[in-house]
């Protein structure tokens, strides 16, 4: 253990399974105290015991959630430090903008990227207070691209995200805030399996546009966002983090 966040207060939304799940237990390898926060109540306390941290139920869309979120990681543990602001849906009724409906546009844009606003307008006071700190956005490879199975609100979503990232990142530089938008590749998580299983012609198109050839591991997520929540990252700052095996770089894949 290198202990690279050792001592600091992180809290990851989205955090009981995926991605965030992963980051929960990096991040506590790396020395962090670690606040858990979902809405799935079982599997989020499991892993805030697995991590000896504290599981939150909160709705990152609700304002007044969010504000409770924050308070319980200070009253736990005095401090904030890291804010990886994680959750996310990616729900079938969301398609081609000729199937999408408003409800579906608009359940995807709140929960991913109006969450994304929420917790930054009610972190970012804490962490000037508390002498500055890094803000990681989960944005994707698809806020650069069009994506090869259509994900309408999905895309527009995560491609807002990305927005919102530069420009706070810019305005907060100089006050010791990072905030870094990183946009994985397709990830083997319960979301993606769950996609194989229900249309696996519509998933394999997703492989087929990867360089290395296969998905990312949630593992491997986590290690580029406990990077990027680190000193190692210092001079880091309103950037898009890209972990996508390559896909933004490709032309062709190769066979």
């Amino acid at each position: 253990m290198s202990g690279r966040l050792e001592g600091k207060v992180a809290v990851i939304t989205g955090a009981a399974s995926g991605i965030g799940r992963a980051s929960a237990v990096k991040f506590a390898r790396e020395g962090a105290n670690v606040v858990v926060a979902d809405l799935a109540d079982g599997p989020g306390t499991a892993v805030a015991n697995e991590v000896g941290g504290l599981y939150v139920h909160a709705d990152v869309t609700d304002p007044a959630s969010v504000s409770s979120m924050y308070e319980a990681a200070l009253d736990r543990f005095g401090t904030l430090d890291i804010c990886f602001n994680n959750a996310g849906i990616s729900p079938p009724d969301d398609d081609s903008i000729l199937e999408t409906g408003l409800d579906a546009w608009r359940r995807v844009q709140d929960v991913n990227l109006t969450s994304v606003y929420l917790c930054c307008k009610a972190a970012i006071p804490i962490l000037l207070e508390h002498g500055g700190g890094s803000i990681i956005n989960t944005a994707s490879f698809v806020a650069l691209m069009g994506a090869a199975t259509s994900q309408i609100s999905y895309t527009a979503s995560k491609g807002g995200v990305l927005s919102l990232s530069r420009e706070l990142g810019v305005q907060f530089a100089r006050l010791s805030i990072r905030i870094n938008a990183l946009c994985p590749g397709p990830v083997n998580t319960p979301l993606l399996q769950e996609l194989f299983a229900k249309d696996a012609e519509r998933a394999a198109r997703r492989l087929v546009h990867v360089p290395m050839g296969r998905f990312a591991e949630p593992e491997e997520i986590a290690a580029a966002a406990c990077f990027l929540a680190s000193d190692d990252a210092s001079f880091i700052t309103a950037s898009t983090f890209l972990v996508d095996g390559g896909i933004n770089a490709a032309y062709v894949t190769p066979l």
